[in-house]
């Protein structure tokens, strides 16, 4: 059989073709045949568009803490596509380590904890990788302990922060981890990084009652000072930290955080929430207002279930419920001041714990 006329065009004239597709259809499009796949896995096209394509944002999910992978089987990256309503799988498989554990994501990169393929001690590897283009490298190696209770936070800048209640590590594509002591209160809960700095809230309070305060640190101060945490405090602000139960914080779009938890219906220890509440902070004004409260129908979900999870980015939080199959997404901007509140169906292979998550930037960016 003779060969389709397509395979008679030279590969920079099919490289200028598929360059004028979006960076979804050139996924789809690597699929196809072999020949497609090698033209757009090829280093020439990638180095061809990777500044050019606007990245792919989805929402990804983390596995579940003591997920174990079955043996021979791929590992799939699950993601959620808001704009086309769909979920897409990327596959893992091509990095040669045990126990992935993909954790963050950055400029395209995703960051997973894995296990070296010829280690049995307690030691972990923190691995930056393009799915879309299998590149890969290892960042220094760190203890299982890292792994455990620490948070990863990445920034556009491809800056690794490994943060704990003791202690942080920062990574800035050097050869090693610089280590400094953490001057937290208190365990940091849902650190965020916004611009130059990290936010994150601490616990204050008693064994009896929970008081939240706001702390940040910047990043440039890391080098210069052993005492870099500042509590961040407005007179003005009032009792917003006691109107949330277990609030969370989620980066917000531009220079803004999102301080998400459920909404007391009193001030007494034990108040019962009346639905989940979200606020914004303008970092430069240090003001809060209200983003978005979620509907009382679909807080019903959340009301019975006894832990629930937030994640997100900019103009999208998604939450789930624990034992709950589906997960519910909150869109800045559009239906109204309060935003959009939607179901997310076709959840798979999560557990019975509530689904955590990262937002992942697709892109075909050459690995730094």
């Amino acid at each position: 059989m003779e060969s389709p006329p397509i395979y008679s065009l030279p590969q920079e004239t099919l490289q200028n073709i598929f360059s004028s597709l979006p960076l979804r259809q050139i996924m789809i499009c690597r699929s196809v045949c072999k020949l497609f796949n090698q033209i757009l896995t090829s280093s020439s096209f990638v180095h061809l568009i990777s500044t050019e394509k606007p990245p792919l944002s989805l929402l990804a999910l983390r596995p579940p803490h003591h997920h174990r992978q079955p043996p021979n089987s791929p590992f799939l990256l699950n993601a959620f596509d808001p704009n086309q309503n769909q979920w897409l799988r990327f596959n893992l498989s091509f990095l040669p380590f045990r126990s992935l554990h993909p954790i963050a994501s950055s400029t395209g990169l995703v960051y997973v904890w894995a296990d070296s393929p010829d280690s049995l001690d307690s030691n972990k590897l923190l691995i930056a990788c393009n799915p879309l283009t299998r590149q890969y490298r290892m960042l220094p190696q760190l203890g299982s302990a890292w792994f455990k209770h620490g948070s990863v936070l990445v920034d556009s800048a491809n800056r690794v922060m490994v943060l704990t209640e003791l202690a942080s590590l920062f990574f800035n594509n050097s050869n090693h981890w610089l280590k400094f002591s953490s001057d937290l209160p208190s365990k940091p809960r849902s650190p965020i990084l916004v611009s130059n700095s990290v936010y994150t809230l601490c616990d204050v309070g008693s064994a009896w009652r929970n008081e939240w305060k706001l702390y940040s640190c910047k990043l440039s101060t890391l080098m210069n000072s052993q005492q870099f945490w500042n509590r961040l405090e407005k007179h003005e602000w009032g009792d917003v930290f006691d109107i949330l139960k277990r609030p969370r914080l989620v980066r917000g779009m531009e220079n803004r955080l999102l301080m998400i938890g459920g909404l007391k219906s009193s001030f007494s220890l034990n108040s019962p929430c009346s639905t989940i509440l979200i606020l914004r902070l303008d970092l430069d004004l240090l003001e809060w207002e209200e983003a978005g409260r979620m509907p009382v129908e679909m807080y019903r979900i959340f009301q019975e279930s006894s832990k629930f999870k937030v994640f997100g980015m900019g103009e999208r939080v998604i939450f789930s419920a624990k034992r709950h199959g589906r997960l519910a997404l909150w869109e800045c901007g559009k239906g109204g001041g309060g935003g959009e509140w939607r179901w997310i169906d076709g959840l798979q292979g999560t557990g019975d714990g509530p689904c955590r998550g990262f937002v992942f930037e697709v892109s075909l960016n050459v690995m730094p």
